[in-house]
């Protein structure tokens, strides 16, 4: 006999059919009414992306949207159709801007101690390899390409608490690697 439990399927698959959809942006918006750690330049860029949204990118969306009415039947109206899914991105988009403004806590720049904390800019060279700089901030202004990490992501979780000198070993879902930081700003 198996010790397996078991399951009465006529319930779960009741469950699974009441069960409501939830879109990848109400996901996101739960996700955002939580503090939203941002360094200052950070915040000030959002302000600015979610003005140029409501001031330019809006009206001008809605006179496309309005354009495209006049071509006649909607159903097979293309320029109408992606109008209105371009408004829908943007409109998810500021969305998610309103709510990090919401919820931002500011990461201020600390006096220098030494050890590599939130906001923290780290200069680090792996094995020999050419020094890599990045900052540490908030995942809602990280960009690796732009050299900002999130102090959630493997590098930033990894890099905290540490100091010049320091041998740092970071766990990724790809292996593991090791770098020493050379310099803290």
């Amino acid at each position: 006999m198996s010790s397996i439990p078991t399951v009465n399927n006529s319930l779960l698959t009741e469950r699974l059919y009441l069960a409501e959809p939830v879109s990848v942006t109400m996901v996101r918006l739960q996700l955002m009414t939580n503090d939203v750690h941002i360094t200052p330049e950070g915040l000030e860029a959002v302000k600015k992306e979610l003005d140029q949204l409501t001031t330019v990118r809006r009206p001008a969306i809605v006179a496309k949207i309005k354009a495209a009415r006049e071509f006649g039947d909607l159903s097979e109206n293309f320029e109408y159709h992606a109008a209105k899914n371009e408004q829908g991105m943007m409109e998810a988009r500021i969305n998610e801007l309103e709510a990090i403004v919401k919820n931002h806590v500011l990461i201020e720049t600390k006096p220098r101690t030494g050890v590599v904390d939130m906001g923290s800019t780290v200069h680090f060279s792996e094995d020999g390899a050419d020094q890599e700089t990045y900052r540490i901030v908030g995942p809602a202004e990280a960009d690796p390409k732009a050299g900002r990490v999130s102090y959630e992501s493997a590098l930033g979780k990894a890099l905290i608490g540490h100091r010049v000198g320091e041998e740092v070993e970071i766990k990724t879902p790809n292996g593991t690697y090791s770098v020493r930081i050379v310099g803290i700003e």
